[in-house]
């Protein structure tokens, strides 16, 4: 990871962390992830070699600079999905400041239309973090979308888990999806959909 990035990534956890002590309203909230969530993100995408890497839930786009940088060498590009139009234009400042734009594909839209409209086996690595009272309703097109051997990490697992809960169960109960709950930030569901 270059200077540059680092240093905004360190601006932008600083800025998280500020901004969500401070204000009230959940919308408002970057509700980031921790940076050894970053870095575990980034060495999976590595490990996997992911080249199509989709990620819903963008903020203000931090998490999307550990996995663009991570796709970056294999010329891998992440499409991220953010219903804000105001963190979707605070993350595309970030991607432009970071160097990273050429890498990232953003989509200003509510995430369960969109992900209706993409094709099957579309991406190698999903990263979700959103609302989670909608991943029941989209976990259908969220594995249709994950091509084989493709791996997906649900954040806040632990710190979230009851919420969490539903959604949980209805993926360990679907055949050819393999799981591990990795104690990393607020906790990370790995999703493995098997071959």
């Amino acid at each position: 990871m270059d200077e540059r990035l680092n240093a905004l990534l360190k601006e932008l956890e600083q800025f998280g962390t500020t901004n969500d002590a401070r204000v009230t309203n959940h919308a408002e909230k970057m509700l980031n992830i921790t940076p050894d969530t970053g870095a575990f993100l980034a060495l999976l995408v590595r490990a996997l070699k992911a080249r199509r890497v989709l990620e819903i839930g963008t903020s203000n786009g931090y998490s999307t600079l550990w996995l663009a940088d991570a796709a970056r060498p294999r010329d891998g590009r992440v499409i991220t999905v953010e219903q804000s139009p105001v963190k979707t234009e605070m993350a595309h400042a970030n991607f432009a400041r970071a160097g990273l734009a050429a890498w990232i594909q953003q989509h200003q839209s509510d995430a369960g239309r969109w992900l209706k409209a993409q094709p099957s086996a579309s991406f190698d690595f999903v990263f979700l973090d959103s609302n989670r009272r909608e991943y029941v309703a989209w976990w259908q097109d969220l594995q249709r979308v994950l091509a084989p051997g493709g791996l997906m990490v649900v954040d806040n697992a632990v710190s979230h888990a009851n919420e969490l809960q539903e959604f949980t169960e209805l993926v360990r109960a679907t055949a050819g999806c393999t799981t591990s709950l990795v104690p990393v930030g607020n906790g990370e569901l790995l999703i493995l959909k098997e071959e």
